[in-house]
């Protein structure tokens, strides 16, 4: 249980806050993802809108910048915000962008591994992230797990609060909740839904990979808001619930976990199927061109149009690989499994296999290597696959 005693003193900074940064509407603050109230300094912060130059500032001592007047508006969303900072990640979000803290995440090198963030507004006060899986609950009262923890526990607004994933344990399921602490004996409220603003932001590798923004006009003090499935594949769930404690937080995931219809269906239009093709292609075009970080900018739009655009996800997956970011690949050419479907799906699925076994290969991680070209062989004949595996048990001792 949270202490009464801390809950005070956190008050108590918040007061100081509220009538200091909180109060300076036109400026907003860098932190690290993994260590507790550490500030960036000299970040690149650049805002972006339609119908307007670029403009970029650096953060100063404290981590903080004053947002240029144009893109100052506290509703506004049509801003994009893109954060810079050598050995981190780099963070793009949409606004509105006022009084609200970003939390930079270090470069990770794990191929598996994987970091998942969440920053919030000034109210609710505390906001708690949990991750569920196999054996595991990680949150602020079990900080630390197999291979994951609770880097950044916070309680006083704004977050960040990070969990990072050191190893991802293939055929098993994880699912990430956030939990509105501050309001855990109310059921059925909407602070978390309406009031809080709360992002998650997940990073693999180099690259913030999935973003989530809280859904309005929900009810409950729980928001449920991905799986990952056994195969290492995102599914996003956007579901409330209500919890009056931790504990309660746990039991409903495990028995989440133990369900197979829990993904949020996308009802995509033919409109944005069509741009998602026609981005797709541009995309191969920026590719063929070795044009290749623009070939990722034209398959992440691709994909945010048509989140099933399986052909999307899979040369997402050969752009990363060519630009070295492993994991990353990894990450797309399973997302690429999941989705592939029609009279290629063998083809489709034992190429991304195979993609997956040469980047674990390269990493020397053979035992990993050899299970994913086992499973190319099991969808297709190839000569590749079958030397894949040879020299893999070799490798092995096997």
């Amino acid at each position: 249980m949270k202490a009464i005693f801390f809950k005070f003193v956190l008050i108590s900074c918040l007061l100081f806050s509220y009538f200091g940064f909180a109060q300076e509407k036109s400026q907003l603050q860098v932190l690290s993802a993994v260590v507790k109230d550490q500030k960036i300094k000299d970040a690149e912060v650049i805002f972006q809108k339609n119908g307007e130059t670029s403009v970029s500032v650096k953060t100063n001592s404290n981590g903080q910048i004053s947002i240029p007047k144009v893109f100052g508006g506290v509703d506004d969303a049509s801003v994009t915000l893109i954060i810079k900072k050598s050995g981190y990640s780099t963070l793009v979000t949409k606004g509105p962008v006022n009084n609200l803290t970003y939390a930079l995440s270090p470069v990770m090198e794990q191929l598996d591994g994987m970091r998942i963030v969440l920053s919030w507004g000034e109210q609710p006060l505390d906001v708690d992230s949990h991750l569920s899986y196999p054996g595991n609950h990680i949150c602020y009262y079990h900080k630390t797990g197999a291979m994951a923890n609770l880097d950044v526990d916070d309680t006083d607004s704004f977050g960040p609060e990070t969990i990072t994933i050191d190893k991802k344990q293939q055929g098993q399921k994880y699912i990430y909740a956030v939990h509105d602490y501050s309001d855990k004996d109310i059921s059925g409220g909407s602070r978390l839904s309406n009031v809080s603003d709360a992002r998650v932001y997940v990073y693999i590798g180099n690259s913030l990979i999935r973003s989530y923004n809280v859904p309005r006009n929900k009810k409950g003090n729980t928001w449920v808001v991905f799986m990952i499935d056994e195969s290492g594949s995102f599914q996003d769930i956007n579901k409330f619930y209500d919890a009056n404690e931790w504990e309660r937080v746990r039991s409903q995931l495990e028995v989440l976990r133990g369900k197979n219809n829990l993904t949020e269906s996308y009802a995509t239009s033919q409109s944005d199927i069509a741009q998602s093709n026609k981005k797709n292609q541009q995309g191969e075009t920026a590719y063929h061109s070795k044009q290749l970080e623009q070939s990722v900018m034209y398959y992440k739009r691709a994909i945010e149009l048509n989140p099933n655009n399986g052909q999307a996800y899979s040369n997402l997956g050969l752009s990363f690989q060519k630009l070295n970011n492993e994991a990353e690949a990894i990450w797309a050419n399973r997302k690429a499994i999941d989705l592939a479907n029609g009279p290629n799906t063998n083809t489709i699925q034992a190429s991304s296999y195979y993609n997956i076994a040469k980047i674990y290969e390269n990493k020397g991680q053979f035992k990993d290597a050899l299970d994913n070209y086992k499973s190319a062989l099991s969808k297709k004949q190839n000569a590749a696959y079958d030397k894949g595996i040879a020299r893999m048990k070799l490798k092995l001792g096997m």
